[in-house]
């Protein structure tokens, strides 16, 4: 770029003194560069190019001053443009200085000469008490979080006992029942022992009398009776029969009472009077009523924690939900990521290839101004232009021009490719 720079600021002369003359050369130059985007997130690609040939009857022929003094005019004044701005912005970062030093905040403190120690003790102290107002709201907001945790464990307590004291309350109910069902049947048995009683004491008294009777026949002697009917069955040996059966049947009732009574003894080897009996029966039902209230309390344990249980897998497989959520999103955004980097690869060598025609072109322009070269080049421009849309498709053209004496003789598009972006 400098050597080119030197040569296009050389003076075109055709005296002997000043310079050689160029003949039987035939220089074409041309260099164009294409802009084409896209707002709203699009990519620029520049391209251009830059040729040049020699012909066989000297370096500059025809019109080759006329080339060479505009191209020396063009990048004189983009020349010109870069210094111009180069002092403009150097102007304006002076001026950006000098109002810093005149209205900065560091040309205030010295420029008015204000003494501001004196606040510094006052500017520490109030420091300090808001460290500790700080420190105190901590100190509060725990308290604030123990008593909320203290009061959902005293909550979560208290529903426990309310349910256990309703599921005490509905066994109680039913147990009422019960005794009742109990009270009913107790009844009925009072019932049918006092029947028992009575129809014992009946077959005693019968059993006496028979017995009474009996003896009074076999101590009075004969009896003779007197009938004019026909005559009939013996009485006394009916009475003999039904004295025989009678003792027949005491004795069988008094054999299985004896049975009754050592069975009892068996069981039961100190004699059990009935309070006795009530109070075991009562006791026994303390204990039924006991078993049946731990095991509902068992019943109502096993319940809240399968509750709790519910609810533990319920708040998991929303944490896993939301951490798969999560997971695609990432993904997602990894592939979107890819994607753009794989657009800025493609773009980047695209620019690199854009840059290397560049600096061939430079090259063969400044062998050109240093009399190199040998032969008519006829010049082949060829511009690639890249329309990048980022969400639906990338299009690229390749434009070749062939210029000739600084006109452009055919201009055609070789290539249109179109490739969705992943």
């Amino acid at each position: 770029k400098a050597a080119c720079k030197q040569a296009l600021h050389r003076p075109l002369s055709s005296s002997p003194g000043q310079a050689k003359p160029l003949r039987g050369h035939h220089v074409l130059l041309n260099s164009r560069v294409l802009l084409q985007g896209q707002r709203h997130g699009g990519f620029y690609s520049y391209g251009g190019g830059l040729g040049g040939g020699v012909g066989d009857g000297g370096l500059f022929s025809g019109g080759e001053k006329q080339t060479m003094q505009n191209l020396n005019d063009r990048l004189a004044n983009y020349l010109d443009k870069v210094r111009a701005l180069e002092e403009a912005n150097a102007d304006l970062e002076h001026k950006i200085k000098e109002w810093y030093d005149k209205f900065g905040p560091r040309s205030r403190d010295v420029g008015s000469g204000r003494d501001y120690s004196k606040y510094y003790p006052i500017i520490d102290d109030l420091r300090k008490q808001i460290t500790a107002a700080t420190i105190e709201n901590a100190g509060i907001v725990l308290q604030i979080d123990n008593a909320r945790l203290a009061a959902d464990d005293f909550r979560l307590k208290y529903e426990n006992e309310l349910y256990l004291r309703q599921s005490v309350e509905a066994d109680i109910n039913g147990l009422r029942k019960v005794l009742d069902d109990l009270t009913m049947t107790r009844s009925d048995l009072e019932m049918q022992m006092e029947n028992l009683v009575e129809e014992l004491t009946y077959l005693k008294k019968n059993h006496e009398e028979v017995g009474t009777q009996s003896m009074q026949g076999s101590s009075g002697g004969d009896v003779t009776v007197e009938m004019n009917a026909a005559p009939g069955t013996d009485l006394t040996k009916l009475l003999n029969d039904m004295r025989a059966q009678y003792e027949e049947l005491a004795e069988q009732n008094r054999r299985e009472a004896e049975e009754q009574f050592k069975k009892q003894v068996d069981l039961h080897p100190e004699p059990l009077s009935p309070r006795s009996a009530k109070n075991e029966i009562t006791e026994l039902k303390r204990t039924l009523q006991a078993l049946e209230i731990e095991l509902q309390s068992q019943l109502v344990m096993k319940s809240s924690l399968e509750g709790t249980l519910a609810d533990t897998e319920a708040g998991y497989m929303a944490q896993l939900s939301q951490i798969q959520i999560q997971i695609s999103s990432l993904e997602e955004q990894i592939c979107q990521i890819r994607g753009e980097t794989e657009c800025q690869n493609a773009e980047y060598e695209q620019l690199l290839d854009i840059k290397t025609r560049l600096e061939m072109e430079i090259e063969t322009y400044r062998r050109l101004l240093d009399g190199e070269g040998g032969k008519y080049i006829p010049c082949f421009t060829s511009y690639h232009v890249n329309m990048v849309y980022p969400s639906k498709s990338r299009v690229t053209k390749t434009i070749v021009e062939e210029v000739v004496d600084g006109k452009v003789v055919s201009s055609q598009v070789s290539n249109i490719s179109e490739v969705k972006l992943k």
